[in-house]
């Protein structure tokens, strides 16, 4: 898991393999936990503290809620500006070195035009004053500057059309690059490290972030590509400050300018009735209805908690991270063509030429007979009118603009220091010890393990003193709320404990990495996950490198006793499986057209195909540990007998050496009797412990509930 995730393979736009060289090796990340920068912990700090300066009490404000702007935390947002846009600006240079600096000159040079544009028409209609006034007209003059000013007005269209289209690449690669980042991140975290608020808040304001690339934060349209326009804004004020002071305007044209002021209301007009149509959001496209639900599918694994187990213990973070950005790039590549064919080239000039002023300037014509006698110029009139208007808009978006961007600064903040969240079950780089296969599977040895829940006051595991011999079968018994299942998370590396020794074969499992020790471990969960998606796909994920291997699909079929039903659906292992939505990859429902055939599967089936999922990997050499947490509860007891006989040919030789150690979790004593050893767990404690015949003879809780049972 620690190679490079080759994207590289798919096919994707252009803009894409910057991308991924940029991000580097997408679970790289994961292989040990690095050390942490010097800004790391600042970042964090500088975060943390913007959410309490608002409180009185130090409590923090809601995650996503804004920061009141006062001296402390403007403080902390400059002190975050430069601990995280160097980084973050390094990252859209190093997608498109080029394209980025380009990106910014032409922002710049568009921030002239308003100021450009006024002069040029001024002095067209100035023109056209004096050959009105003296009578003269020169049509050959006329037409001069008429020629003039519209290539005027194409050269500033074409260039503004090049600016948007080289901010519209470096924006799309640069919200790839962000999501992706997301993603990796995600899939990487584990349990214990979720289950902080402090960090979960952490995440969300991060998410927010991610989401104004897209338009979707609750902060406005703002992203970190906004920032430029505060220049923009900046360079656009000062120029119509610069071309106020140098007008003289002395007459008194209340009249005219009120008129003015009326007519400039026209382009506003024309383009909100252009604009007025309601968004369409239907799905028209089968293959944008396919790679939506393939990446909602593949963002919700690596979301959601209910997968995080078995997305850690099977390392699907690697194949959800690829999947996700496949469907992701055809996505993007689907919206730049859509944005193509809705907009056509001569609807956009029309439309800029409109908003450019031009018509505006027209408009400005029939009062030249106004002011035909007066001293005034009516191009220095038209100019002062026009740089009044837009220096009141441009300083109005300036300050929305700076407004936006304080609160984002935090947003910011908040995904710079999510990037460098280290996950609680890693090991420092230093400590990191490999595990070494024993070939007999792996010795299992607990002290005084205790373990509670965050928040709760009462431990759930108390005092837990257990030792598994290599190839030993251990089976869990108990009644419910015992605490077999959390046993059984904590053996598997899910959660952490709070105090006591763990160690297997010999070596603290705090020196092993979560993901070198789950490819040495499989397992079907009590609360197993059922995926939207196919027979094929349910059960590959317990190995997902042999997802399209279909001997081992069979294997592991064969193994369950699944093959039967398997074949008797429609399509086989291809077949489409209903969830119940509780797995769905949408947000919203698709449509009905677009919606396959699924098909119910009994709680049995699906239990079988989680068995399967475990089976992927069971019979393999690697694999030291086998544990089941209630593998049977809906399964008869014919099936039951046959599972845990396949489960005993699995970790022993022909010779009858055992090579895995097996540890199963059963309400079924009957079952039990097949272990070695058997614990018997009450409150959180091992009550008993020993063989069925020496637990029988102690006449204690497991008697008690063996003969209820019998």
């Amino acid at each position: 898991m620690g190679q490079k995730t080759k994207l590289s393979r798919n096919r994707s736009l252009p803009i894409f393999p910057a991308v991924l060289g940029a991000s580097g090796a997408a679970y790289r990340c994961e292989d040990y936990r690095k050390p942490a920068r010097a800004g790391d912990d600042a970042i964090y700090a500088a975060w943390l503290k913007s959410r309490t300066v608002a409180q009185a009490s130090g409590d923090h404000i809601a995650p996503g809620n804004h920061r009141p702007f006062n001296h402390t935390t403007a403080q902390l947002a400059h002190e975050l500006c430069k601990l995280c846009f160097p980084d973050i600006l390094g990252l859209f240079f190093t997608l498109h070195p080029w394209r980025t600096a380009l990106m910014i000159i032409l922002q710049l040079i568009r921030g002239m035009f308003p100021a450009f544009r006024g002069f040029s028409h001024a002095v067209l209609i100035d023109e056209l004053q004096s050959m009105i006034i003296s009578g003269n007209f020169l049509w050959l003059r006329i037409a001069r500057f008429a020629a003039t000013e519209m290539i005027r007005a194409v050269l500033e269209y074409f260039i503004d059309y090049l600016a948007s289209s080289t901010e519209n690449i470096v924006h799309t690669s640069a919200r790839f690059l962000i999501e992706y980042k997301q993603i990796e991140q995600r899939v990487r975290l584990d349990i214990p490290t979720l289950s902080d608020p402090t960090i979960r808040d952490l995440l969300h304001e991060s998410d927010l972030f991610v989401r104004s690339f897209g338009g979707g934060s609750s902060f406005g349209l703002f992203s970190i590509f906004d920032f430029t326009r505060i220049l923009v804004l900046t360079s656009e004020l000062a120029s119509h400050l610069l071309m106020l002071s140098s007008l003289i305007w002395t007459g008194k044209h209340y009249s005219i300018l009120i008129l003015s002021l009326l007519s400039a209301l026209l382009p506003f007009t024309i383009s909100w009735l252009r604009n007025g149509q309601a968004y369409s959001g239907d799905f028209d496209n089968p293959y944008e209805v396919y790679a939506i639900a393939r990446q909602e599918r593949m963002r919700n694994l690596a979301y959601s908690d209910a997968y995080r187990p078995e997305v850690l213990v099977f390392g699907l973070g690697p194949w959800i991270l690829q999947s996700w950005a496949r469907a992701r790039r055809a996505m993007i590549g689907l919206e730049r063509r859509q944005v193509a064919d809705e907009h056509k080239l001569s609807d956009q000039f029309w439309s800029y030429t409109n908003s450019a002023g031009l018509f505006a300037a027209m408009q400005n014509l029939p009062m030249i007979l106004l002011v035909q006698s007066s001293s005034a110029s009516l191009g220095t009139f038209t100019l002062y009118r026009n740089s009044i208007q837009a220096l009141f808009l441009t300083a109005r978006s300036l300050v929305m603009t700076l407004r936006l961007a304080f609160q984002g600064v935090f947003l910011m903040g908040a995904f710079c220091a999510a990037l460098h969240i280290q996950p609680k079950l890693q090991p420092a780089a230093d400590k990191v010890v490999r595990y070494k296969r024993s070939l007999r599977g792996m010795k299992i040895e607990l002290k005084n393990l205790s373990f509670s829940y965050r928040n709760d006051r009462e431990p759930v595991l108390k005092d837990i003193n257990l030792t598994i011999e290599a190839g030993e079968t251990l089976a869990i018994v108990g009644p419910n709320g015992s605490g077999k299942s959390t046993l059984a998370n904590v053996l598997l590396r899910i959660l952490d404990y709070d105090s006591g020794e763990f160690t297997v074969n010999g070596v603290d499992i705090r020196k092993y990495r979560p993901a070198d020790y789950h490819s040495h471990v499989t397992t079907v969960f009590q609360g197993f996950s059922k995926y939207d998606g196919s027979v094929k796909e349910n059960v590959g994920m317990g190995l997902i490198q042999e997802l399209h291997n279909p001997v081992a699909l069979q294997t592991a079929l064969h193994l369950a006793g699944a093959v039967d039903f398997v074949k008797a659906l429609p399509q086989g292992v291809k077949s489409k499986l209903n969830t119940g939505g509780k797995a769905s990859g949408w947000f919203h429902n698709p449509p009905s057209e677009y919606v396959h055939a699924r098909h119910e599967l009994s709680g049995g089936e699906w239990q079988r195909l989680a068995i399967s999922r475990g089976f992927m990997r069971a019979h393999r050499p690697e694999v030291e540990l086998i544990l089941l947490d209630e593998p049977t509860s809906s399964l008869d007891a014919h099936a039951q007998n046959s599972l845990f006989d396949t489960v005993g040919k699995i970790s022993t030789l022909p010779t009858g050496e055992r090579i895995k150690t097996v540890i199963f979790i059963t309400h079924r004593l009957s079952t039990a009797r097949r272990a070695d050893k058997i614990a018997m767990m009450e409150r959180g404690r091992i009550a008993e412990f020993g063989t069925h015949d020496e637990l029988l003879q102690q006449d204690g809780s497991y008697a008690a509930l063996y003969r209820a049972s019998v």
